[in-house]
């Protein structure tokens, strides 16, 4: 085996109880004109009442762009860059969830390069830096505060689609578990589920060939020795943590472990990459309605169980972080965690039809990028075996 690792990463992570304080001094420091992105939900609320203020106090001048909606479609970004443009940014605060920060991604690139977010799809299509962005998540979940992703809806293609360059990781990142305290127990398990997801698929990507230029050509290169440290880190943190803060929310302990682990599967998956489990929910997702972290969390058991013959050696790593007695437990672990928390176990119960399942099979396995990652390969002959499992809770049919 070729010892090779890579990570990339925001300047600064600040991480802690209250650290949201720090943002006004840190952008402080890039800039004099912030544009903060958020939603209209978050506008209204204390806190963030409050980082504008400390803002303004600072000496910056504030305009807030309060129009981001759920999954972040692809005119909804262009309509903001646009009413933002004569404000003349020169940094980006995206303060929210997953979508609020994908959006502000998604703004900085518009103003710095102009053009569509259609323009970037794909991997090192952004042809160069963008505004200075700092990230403050709200939710514990995609990310997206340290990844090179920024993930928007479609409706001309029906289904999601990336934006994936170095260029796009924040400058900055501002992880304060306590803007996590208010959030729901379903949408604390939906984050954390998806997190919990991005390190698995992470920590047991596909090896690829390992040559000088691999980091250069590739956003996404597979597992490697720097990213699977923040993988295990994360699987350990959200093992420990992510039940006890759906089941308290007031549990601040609790809280910070997801969130760290949230933020360290977005460093492990922003280089190492995700597989089959994200390709299978790009159509179930477009499909269904669904949220994305309950259909990558729903499939992520039986996309293990599928895997099982080839990560032998993560799953029996993945034991001891979880502290169990063997590998054969982790599976069985996982798909438990997720019941307890609400994720459907199943692709009938999750709401896919099952006159749809070709279809998926299909879509899934011309996600490419994705497929080639994923470390036991899959035919579309396959792929349709794995989801009829899924979609029955049968794990015979993997056979």
């Amino acid at each position: 085996m070729e010892y090779f690792g890579t990570i990339r990463s925001p300047r600064e992570i600040i991480f802690g109880p209250g650290q949201r304080r720090a943002l006004a001094s840190v952008a402080g420091r890039i800039g004099g004109r912030a544009l903060v992105v958020t939603d209209a939900r978050l506008a209204d609320d204390p806190d963030f009442r409050t980082m504008i203020a400390e803002l303004e106090a600072q000496g910056l001048t504030v305009r807030v762009e309060s129009g981001t909606l759920p999954d972040v479609p692809v005119e909804s970004a262009i309509t903001a860059a646009e009413a933002a443009r004569e404000f003349s940014a020169d940094l980006v605060v995206g303060i929210g969830g997953g979508s609020c920060l994908d959006m502000a991604k998604c703004v900085a690139l518009l103003l710095s390069h102009g053009g569509r977010p259609q323009d970037y799809y794909g991997e090192f299509r952004v042809p160069g830096p963008i505004l200075p962005l700092i990230a403050v998540p709200t939710t514990a979940g995609t990310g997206s505060e340290v990844t090179p992703v920024a993930v928007l809806s479609d409706a001309e293609r029906n289904l999601k689609v990336g934006i994936s360059s170095p260029y796009l990781i924040p400058l900055a990142a501002i992880c304060d578990p306590e803007l996590t305290l208010s959030c729901p127990a379903g949408l604390t398990a939906i984050a954390g589920a998806d997190a919990l997801t991005h390190a698995i698929e992470a920590f047991t990507a596909a090896r690829q060939p390992v040559a000088p230029t691999l980091t250069q050509e590739k956003v996404f290169v597979g597992k490697n020795e720097i990213s699977d440290q923040f993988a295990l880190i994360a699987i350990r943190l959200l093992w420990q943590g992510l039940e006890r803060a759906c089941t308290n929310g007031t549990d601040l302990a609790a809280r910070a472990q997801v969130m760290q682990g949230a933020t360290f599967a977005g460093l492990a998956f922003g280089v190492a990459g995700t597989a089959a489990a994200h390709a299978i929910q790009y159509p179930v997702g477009a499909l269904t309605h669904t949220a994305h972290g309950a259909g990558v969390a729903c499939m992520m058991p039986w996309v293990m169980e599928w895997n099982s013959p080839a990560i032998k050696p993560e799953l029996t790593q993945m034991a001891a972080v979880m502290n169990l007695d063997g590998s054969d437990r982790v599976i069985p672990a996982v798909a438990g965690l997720f019941a307890r928390i609400g994720i459907p176990p199943t692709l009938a119960a999750l709401g896919l039809a099952e006159d749809r399942i070709g279809w998926v099979a299909e879509q899934a396995c011309g996600i490419e990028r994705l497929i080639r990652n994923n470390p036991r390969p899959l035919d579309q002959a396959t792929m349709k075996n794995l989801l009829d499992a899924a979609f029955a809770g049968n794990a015979s049919l993997l056979q």
